[in-house]
């Protein structure tokens, strides 16, 4: 707990800071670019921009942070981050819109990855399930506070105006970090690894793990674009599609740090399936959602879901990395799950454009049961380490001890 709470400064606020400017822009992405001239369709491929732009930026993100460190990896992605929003804010067309999303998702790359590499290597195995539900516990109430703090810029700007929250949270937190000192003991190692040569080497926990890691991006993702899309079809304006937003937010929070000692306490196994059953479940009522009540309790699930799954990704990823690779490999752990954030909204605009939005909502359930699935099968049954251990597991103590299962 001592160790967590020094932390705050150099990784909790900024990331609460972070998730205040993402909470107050999800929500207006699909609107800004229905406001564009896009058409429901294919508002949610363009906001499946920020996913793609995730994508491209997981790799060279990996090999950025090996090189220059955490903190001025941060800083720079911060700023791209910024330029991007610009970008999308002035757009003039869907296509400028789009290509702003996609610096964005990019610059968010660099940021996730720097905050997860320096927390596996200054926090013990038996701690990680905590820390890392502490780092996605402060952004998600930045993300719960963020449609609230952003609900008066939408009223007076319309949709544009949460991106400019989001402008002004990343370059306040790229300035905080930026401003913290060296941290003793640096996570950032330095490897003559091609990224290549690592993908390769840990192909089969990347196409194993990596599975359920990708079904749960996607199911995560996919509430971004389709909530928002379902309340334009009920008749629901921005400024409540935002409060709804906040309102699932306050519950993903609440469920942050008890995800956290679950993790630690019952494993990995026994958290990740059953948000994929819940996420399922919560896409499988939305159809039935004809109202904002309907369609806050749909939220409210799905914020549970959220907040059930805090920190599993990273948690199973920092398990698992090599010490001597680690930058690198978490690149590539974190590409399995930002395809899955990639698909889940193109999922959403590509069957919503031939069909009903209600079809992709049964797509995305039926996508929840098959991540549970996975996860069922591959994630580790059991905690991996326990807490009364005297030292932590080695990576590859953990790699073997997960492929045997």
């Amino acid at each position: 707990m001592t160790q967590l709470r020094s932390m705050a400064l150099a990784v909790f606020v900024p990331s609460a800071v972070y998730g205040i400017g993402t909470g107050a822009a999800a929500p207006m992405l699909p609107l800004r670019a229905l406001e564009l001239g896009a058409s429901v369709g294919t508002a949610g491929v363009v906001v499946a921009m920020m996913g793609f732009g995730l994508i491209l930026g997981d790799l060279p993100a990996g090999r950025l942070v090996a090189r220059i460190g955490e903190r001025k990896a941060i800083a720079l992605g911060s700023f791209t981050c910024a330029l991007g929003l610009l970008v999308a804010i002035i757009a003039p067309n869907i296509a400028v819109f789009a290509v702003g999303l996609l610096i964005n998702g990019a610059s968010g790359a660099v940021w996730g990855l720097a905050r997860q590499t320096y927390i596996v290597a200054v926090v013990p195995s038996a701690d990680r399930g905590r820390a890392f539900s502490a780092l996605a516990g402060w952004m998600r109430f930045g993300f719960f506070a963020g449609p609230f703090l952003g609900a008066g810029a939408v009223h007076w700007l319309g949709p544009v105006g949460g991106l400019w929250i989001q402008l002004v949270a990343m370059l306040v937190a790229g300035a905080l970090v930026f401003a913290m000192p060296e941290t003793e003991g640096s996570p950032t190692v330095l490897s003559d690894n091609t990224i290549r040569s690592v993908v390769v080497e840990h192909r089969r926990l990347l196409s194993t793990l990596g599975l359920g890691a990708l079904l749960m991006g996607a199911a995560r993702a996919a509430r971004q674009s389709l909530l928002p899309l379902w309340a334009v079809h009920i008749g629901a304006d921005a400024a409540t599609t935002s409060i709804v937003f906040g309102i699932a937010g306050a519950v993903d929070v609440l469920m942050s740090y008890p995800a956290g000692i679950w993790l630690d306490r019952y494993g990995r196994r026994a958290i990740g399936v059953p948000a994929m059953v819940v996420f399922a479940a919560g896409y499988a009522a939305l159809p039935f959602a004809g109202s904002v009540i309907g369609l806050t309790a749909v939220a409210v699930l799905l914020g549970f879901a959220n907040g059930l799954s805090n920190g599993v990704i990273m948690t199973v990823g920092a398990d698992v990395a090599p010490a001597g690779q680690r930058a690198e490999f978490l690149g590539a752990w974190r590409l399995t799950h930002d395809i899955g954030m990639f698909a889940g909204p193109i999922a959403v605009g590509a069957i919503s454009a031939v069909t009903l939005l209600g079809v992709a909502a049964g797509a995305l359930a039926l996508a929840g049961l098959g991540g549970a699935a996975a996860m069922y099968r591959w994630f580790p049954g059991r905690p991996i380490v326990a807490v009364t251990m005297p030292r932590a597991e080695s990576p590859k103590e953990t790699r073997e001890s997960v492929e045997s299962n």
